[in-house]
């Protein structure tokens, strides 16, 4: 078991993690779309309290699932963070390294430090391609056989940035200011404004990897993206960096669930900061949730050896929390197992 010394509250993870970064690069993890963030997702998972059921023979407790056919040991995945070299010299590679020691999948950020498509031969571990849809088919086919050469096992293609934020601080660190009267109109994004659920599902129609897409807070929405062919959504709100005033994703996360209706899987991120929330993800419907700051901390505290201890405390927080609510494995974490109390 690792004995690298690293802070379980997560509080006192992001405080540690502060004196391995510079501030700029504290900064720009930090920042949501105001400054100082706001802790509303996390708050948000907190108001779903636990309804535990005893009387349940708990001695034998899996927290194993699949997705698209591939055993994972938890319903647990690293969400794409950019600019991991901030955090650590080997950036991705030790995020990857770090994942292989549970085999957790690592979706991987097209705003990575070390080049995307040399992360999957980092590590022993499923790592996903998380995109931007660029301008031209040109570009968007260079895009997706590069994810399939280099051996990524899935497509994440985020839809909630198609122009920038006015994020008052938190770009990229060292970079010039950003002109708000450019930057975050249309005309001057450096994103792509014109991407539709047309465009997914000419995506979905270029390649045999299971396509996701990123950013859905609405179940208008998810339903529409499972029918263009999307095989999973993930509920987020880029870690309320965006817009301002975003609705929480563990808020939202049962009811697109509901308007999936087991057709495609099912992720959800966004201030999941222990295996408790995992399990409360889980009990609102989602298949699985992605932890995003937390592993930048680690990484920046103790390299691929913190990202992989995080990892093991995650799967025991909800081992743990799985047998004190009567579950033995995760299918059976349902909707009475959770109260809104606010």
């Amino acid at each position: 078991m690792p004995t690298t010394d690293l802070p379980w509250d997560p509080r006192e993870l992001e405080a540690r993690a502060r004196d391995h970064l510079t501030p700029e690069a504290a900064t720009y993890y930090e920042t949501t779309a105001v400054h100082p963030p706001t802790r509303d997702n996390e708050r948000a998972w907190a108001t779903w309290r636990f309804v535990p059921r005893f009387g349940v023979d708990v001695s034998q407790v899996s927290t194993a699932t699949t997705f698209f056919g591939r055993e994972v040991p938890a319903p647990l995945l690293l969400a794409p963070c950019a600019f991991g070299g901030y955090a650590h010299p080997d950036g991705e590679w030790a995020v990857a390294r770090g994942a292989a020691g549970t085999g957790t999948p690592y979706v991987v950020s097209s705003a990575s430090t070390k080049e995307q498509t040399t992360v999957p031969a980092a590590a022993a571990t499923p790592c996903w391609c998380q995109v931007y849809v660029p301008h031209g088919d040109d570009a968007v086919e260079r895009v997706v056989r590069g994810a399939e050469d280099s051996g990524f096992e899935a497509i994440v293609v985020t839809l909630d940035a198609p122009i920038g934020s006015l994020r008052r601080r938190g770009y990229i660190p060292d970079a010039d200011e950003h002109d708000p009267f450019e930057h975050a109109r249309p005309s001057g994004s450096p994103l792509n404004p014109a991407v539709t659920w047309a465009t997914l599902e000419h995506i979905v129609g270029m390649t045999e990897l299971p396509v996701l897409v990123k950013g859905v807070l609405a179940a208008a929405d998810a339903d529409a993206a499972v029918g263009h062919g999307v095989r999973g959504v993930v509920v987020s709100n880029h870690g309320s960096r965006q817009l301002d005033g975003v609705i929480p994703t563990a808020a939202v996360v049962e009811e697109i669930a509901a308007a999936v209706g087991g057709r495609a899987l099912v992720l959800v991120d966004g201030g999941v900061r222990s295996g408790r929330d995992v399990l409360r993800a889980l009990c609102l419907g989602a298949d699985g949730a992605l932890v995003g700051r937390p592993y930048l901390w680690a990484l920046a505290i103790a390299g691929e050896a913190g990202v992989d201890l995080l990892l093991r405390r995650y799967q025991l927080e909800l081992e743990n929390a799985m047998a004190l609510t009567g579950c033995c494995t995760v299918v059976e974490a349902d909707r009475a197992l959770v109260r809104w109390y606010p």
